[in-house]
């Protein structure tokens, strides 16, 4: 007789379950929000960077950090391509008029960092305005640092056998056909020009001052509890002393049926 638990083919011990994950996930997703009550006690200014190539996995990693938190304090900054006149300014322009007010955690899902990859691998910039930028970029981001904004920076690691199944998913998949932008199939190609770019970023750029953090991105579970956990640990907090909230009574002056008035207004058809 075939035993009545089997032991499923995609099981992995080494995987993380959804339920832990969850669990996990909520825990310090609680914690966020106890940080970002610290940052607007104490005003606060803080970047975080988002960085990688093609596939690694920052939207998600982003999405699970400011799902529970609010807007108004976690701000996400998902710059287009430059216009015109962004083109004339000087380059961090467009960046810095972003950057966080007292009480702000503003995160960049891909940065300045755009001119040390996807802008140099590309040919969108000069080798003359890379070399200009990576001599340049330590100095500024010590400038930030120095009136008093604390800045991390993230690098998301996805492996050469992961980028390729992401891709293929998402040229398969429509719910994920819009992630597909016409930087991202060269990137497949010029893996080595993506890689040597990222070293040289690193050589120029991680510095004491605004040193870079290294995520590992291939688990997409483990990496975005890693990454939150990291990113607590970087910022001292404490729980704010909250008020006790008392929730209202309704009050009866000028009671009336309410939802009588409604008929004959058009309503959204429940289908399910």
């Amino acid at each position: 007789m075939a035993e009545k638990h089997k032991k499923k083919k995609n099981d992995d011990p080494s995987k993380l379950s959804r339920k832990h994950f969850e669990a996990e996930l909520r825990r310090l997703q609680a914690e966020l929000c106890a940080l970002q009550a610290w940052v607007k006690a104490k005003g606060l200014r803080v970047i975080v960077v988002f960085e990688g190539r093609d596939g690694a996995g920052k939207g998600g990693a982003i999405r699970a950090l400011t799902e529970r938190v609010s807007p108004r304090v976690f701000r996400v900054v998902a710059l287009p391509a430059p216009s015109d006149r962004e083109k004339s300014q000087m380059y961090m322009q467009r960046y810095m008029q972003h950057f966080p007010a007292a009480g702000e955690i503003v995160i960049f899902d891909r940065s300045w960092y755009n001119r040390a990859g996807v802008e140099y691998v590309m040919g969108f910039c000069t080798k003359e305005e890379h070399r200009d930028f990576l001599e340049l970029c330590p100095q500024v981001e010590k400038f930030v640092v120095d009136q008093g904004v604390q800045l991390i920076k993230y690098w998301l690691e996805v492996s050469n056998a992961e980028q390729k199944r992401r891709f293929e998913a998402r040229i398969t998949d429509p719910l994920r056909q819009w992630k597909l932008s016409p930087t991202d199939l060269p990137s497949r190609s010029r893996w080595y020009d993506y890689s040597h770019a990222r070293d040289m970023m690193l050589k120029a750029t991680d510095t004491k001052v605004a040193p870079w953090y290294i995520l590992r991105s291939d688990d997409k579970k483990r990496a975005r509890l890693n990454c939150i956990s990291h990113l607590l640990s970087l910022i001292p907090y404490k729980k704010v002393k909250r008020d006790k909230v008392k929730l209202l009574k309704r009050k009866n002056k000028g009671k009336y049926d309410d939802q009588a008035t409604l008929k004959g207004r058009n309503f959204v058809p429940e289908k399910y």
